[in-house]
């Protein structure tokens, strides 16, 4: 099998997609060997260039074709990012597509072994608001062309396809005409001639449409003056009725999120939470509003998400501290163990698969192997290397992270990863405290991250802590994070640098704190709420100001996101947000801290960076600034995640040295002095 190079997810994709060459979606030649030995283990590891670490891929989100003859992918290349249909057998290039950069991909889907979805996003504005356009494309593969879908229709959303017909005939779509419009669906076939019809008018106060999957539109739910809404039909020709309308926190409210309503009957599947708090597996009966049986309930995690063949569950997915399955076919079961066995390594997950398993994407990786993608023949027993994931790191020099455990101030057990640095005796260490993104429902776990082994190789010890509100651990350590936001969610991240510091691990005078999104605001925080605790902190793309972030939320989530986001952030007693909201006391900024932001992030828009940069310039430590021009939110380029990573061990070099431990904790005065940096930008 040719080596054709890597994978990931992201990225800039355009509704002006034009043809490219099969020479320019030519794929890279081998990646390098790996070192002969590998360092001791007792032994100081090579440094590895923040530059190997900020590689992305040379493809990303790889999929086979249903019939497993072609793979699909999208890459950067010549400056342009191309989708790429290629020929398994042949290894030759059959179709190939390059993007308009100002627009972004979303997502894509094969549609049977000839078509393909594609769904992009297009910035623009709707009486003077910022809006994001979403489209849907088709990709016919025999002949290359790519069509507009519902090309008459001027929509705000336009590509949430809530049914694909199994034989790729026609897709519903749930489309919003503009943001102060319900959404309608809309039925388009996808026989090459445009043709497309209304099977659903918009409904006051439903904003989600259910069909089943036979493609009957079955169910709508909404929010409207704060109950909840479900319109519900038996089936097709049947009247669309008024079912419940539910108050929040209604024991009943939590079965309505479907994940598949069975064409011919009035019974489903949900993922809800059960009466031990875990989300699990349910078998639920839409019309007589009643759950009928527990399919699978996991007694110490919650189940993440579930994947259904032929309108039946065949595994259901979770998190422990790394992310786990469990299949409800016993052969399915043995396969994965056998692919297991066969690579080695803690993680192995199906990424893709023909219809029929005759050919399947393996990914195979842990927490200190960022990984490699396989092509998998189960008949011939065969795999066969595609790509490594970052084929210039020595896998053998990276650190291996490991669950941890420690108790809060008010007695809440908090999960947490460690990761120490090799070759250092883990004692007095400098510290790292890495607290995740979100933050209502995500959490840390044990994966590769590219930036805790950038740090672990620079010698510094990494703490993610799962602060209460992160997902998994069931609807009671959740709730505890809601109206927390810089309160009690801090008081965790705090707490676990006191339990490093007990153990020995850390040395209390060089601690700081690090973090992206909601952990960049953890971080800003960190250093304003204890600035005796702290060194320093760096924030990439972190919220400063909490009431403009949901302000600016309600122009793109849904009435119902929008009012769960907002209802977890402002909890029960209306939390009071510009309490903890960084910005107001970025004036007072008393430690180091590097600032960055990306100019088109859309999830956290860089008017929060600039609220706080504006705020902090009378500071008596001024921030350093790194501002990347026409990024996002997350790193779409090597060049984007270099520029982060060189700032941030430049940064940290600077104020908290990995091999210099100060007698004591930097004063005001002396942070003042050593963070006088000019500021700098990324064309």
């Amino acid at each position: 099998m040719k080596h054709i190079a890597a994978l990931a997810w992201a990225a800039a994709f355009g509704s002006g997609l034009s043809p490219v060459s099969a020479q320019s979606a030519a794929t890279d030649a081998d990646a390098p060997a790996a070192a002969a030995q590998p360092p001791a283990a007792d032994a100081l590891p090579p440094r590895i260039a923040a530059a190997a670490f900020a590689e992305r891929p040379a493809f990303w989100n790889a999929q086979l074709s249903p019939d497993g003859a072609a793979l699909s992918f999208i890459r950067h290349a010549n400056g342009q990012t191309q989708f790429v249909i290629t020929s398994i057998d042949s290894g030759k290039v059959v179709r190939a597509f390059s993007a308009d950069a100002s627009n972004e991909l979303d997502w894509y889907r094969w549609v049977g072994n000839d078509k393909l979805l594609l769904a992009v996003s297009v910035p623009g504005t709707f009486m003077d608001e910022e809006v994001r356009y979403t489209r849907l494309l088709l990709i016919e593969i025999a002949t290359g062309t790519m069509t507009r879908l519902f090309a008459r229709s001027n929509v705000v959303e336009g590509d949430n396809v809530i049914h694909v017909a199994e034989d790729g005939s026609h897709i519903l779509v749930a489309m919003q005409k503009t943001i102060y419009d319900y959404p309608a669906v809309l039925r388009h076939e996808l026989d090459g001639k445009a043709r497309f019809s209304t099977v659903q008018e918009p409904r006051e106060g439903v904003w989600d449409w259910t069909a089943d999957d036979a493609g009957v539109v079955r169910m709508g739910t909404g929010w409207q003056n704060g109950r909840q809404l479900v319109y519900y039909r038996a089936g097709p020709g049947q009247e669309l009725k008024l079912v419940a309308r539910l108050k929040d926190g209604d024991e009943s409210e939590k079965y309505w999120d479907a994940l598949q309503i069975i064409g011919g009957s009035n019974e489903g599947y949900v993922l809800s939470v059960g009466e031990n708090g875990r989300v699990g597996l349910r078998r639920f009966d839409f019309a007589r509003r009643q759950p009928i049986a527990t399919i699978f309930e996991h007694p110490d995690w919650d189940i993440d998400s579930v994947s259904l063949r032929d309108g039946e569950p065949f595994a259901a997915f979770y998190t422990a501290d790394r992310d786990e399955v469990h299949w409800f076919d016993s052969k399915l079961a043995g396969r994965d163990r056998a692919l297991r066995k066969a690579l080695g390594t803690g993680e192995v997950w199906v990424v893709s698969r023909a219809d029929d398993d005759r050919r399947m994407l393996v990914y195979a990786g842990n927490e200190s192997d960022p990984g490699v993608l396989y092509l998998y023949d189960p008949a011939a027993a065969r795999l066969d290397e595609v790509s490594q994931y970052r084929p210039s790191i020595d896998v053998r020099a990276l650190a291996a992270p490991r669950p941890v455990q420690y108790t809060a101030r008010d007695g809440t057990t908090i999960r947490a990863y460690l990761t120490l640095p090799r070759g250092r005796e883990a004692k007095g260490l400098p510290l790292i405290v890495m607290p995740h993104g979100g933050p209502y429902g995500i959490r840390d776990k044990l994966e590769y991250n590219d930036e805790v082994q950038l740090l672990a190789n620079r010698g510094y010890a990494v703490l993610q802590p799962n602060f209460r509100g992160s997902g998994g651990y069931g609807a009671e350590f959740f709730a505890l994070g809601e109206g927390q936001i810089g309160r009690a969610m801090q008081d965790d991240v705090d707490d676990g640098m006191d339990w490093a510091v007990k153990e020995g691990i850390a040395d209390p005078a060089r601690v700081c704190v690090v973090g992206g999104s909601y952990g960049g605001y953890a971080a800003l925080w960190a250093v304003l709420r204890n600035p005796d605790r702290y060194r320093c902190a760096a924030s990439w793309a972190g919220v400063t100001d909490w009431n403009k972030m949901l302000r600016y939320d309600r122009r793109y989530l849904t009435e119902r996101v929008n009012k769960w986001w907002s209802a977890r952030v402002r909890g029960d007693q209306a939390a009071d947000l510009d309490a903890v909201s960084a910005y107001r006391l970025a004036g007072q900024l008393a430690r180091p801290v590097l600032l960055a932001h990306g100019t088109k992030d859309k999830r956290v828009p860089i008017s929060q960076y600039n609220m706080f940069e504006k705020a902090a310039r009378a500071a008596p430590v001024k921030p350093q600034t790194l501002v990347i021009k026409d990024e996002g939110h997350s790193f779409s380029s090597p060049e984007s995640a270099r520029a982060w990573f060189e700032a941030l061990e430049g940064f940290l070099a600077k104020h908290n040295p990995a091999d210099a431990a100060p007698a004591t904790p930097v004063t005001a005065a002396a942070a003042s002095a050593a963070a006088d940096v000019p500021t700098s930008a990324v064309p």
